[in-house]
């Protein structure tokens, strides 16, 4: 979930705290409460956007655009590694200078990358990204094993 989705349900969790508390007295509280719903209603009309593990091993990122037609890439697990490796060796890097010192195709890149920004591995500041901890590589490792760990199961119960 990004920081503008969860800033907009803490939002609306905070409004209906406080309406519960206050036992929703005044019309201003009604509308700071459908304020609050409705940013977390526009904040899930828009793109969404999964990850998944195929049987091959490869991850697979699955986009539904609020408009346009869903699509899929994937990224072979040695381009996860090694971007996993690099977000964290690297200070402030872009999607495009990863690709330049990889030359792994663009699109896996960005798969890679997409993983790692929605599993909070890599953050984005002033249009630059940056790893969260101090072993960007363990952590994308780990949340890529859980993932793939979690379609093998669905795998099973097919």
């Amino acid at each position: 979930m990004d920081d503008a989705r969860l800033r907009a349900v803490v939002v609306a969790a905070e409004a209906v705290l406080s309406a519960r508390e206050d036992q929703m007295l005044t019309s201003e509280e009604w509308d700071g409460l459908r304020s609050a719903v409705a940013a977390c209603r526009e904040q899930r009309q828009g793109r969404e956007e999964s990850f998944a593990i195929d049987r091959a091993g490869r991850l697979v990122r699955s986009v539904a655009p609020a408009r346009g037609t869903p699509y899929q890439h994937t990224c072979d697990p040695d381009v996860l590694t090694e971007v996993s490796h690099l977000a964290g060796e690297l200070d402030g890097f872009t999607l495009e200078a990863l690709v330049e010192r990889t030359g792994f195709p663009s699109s896996q890149v960005a798969t890679a990358l997409a993983f790692l920004k929605e599993r909070g591995i890599v953050t984005t500041e002033a249009k630059r990204n940056y790893a969260a901890s101090d072993d960007a590589h363990l952590d994308a490792m780990t949340e890529y094993h859980a993932l793939r760990e979690e379609g093998e199961a669905a795998f099973d119960r097919e």
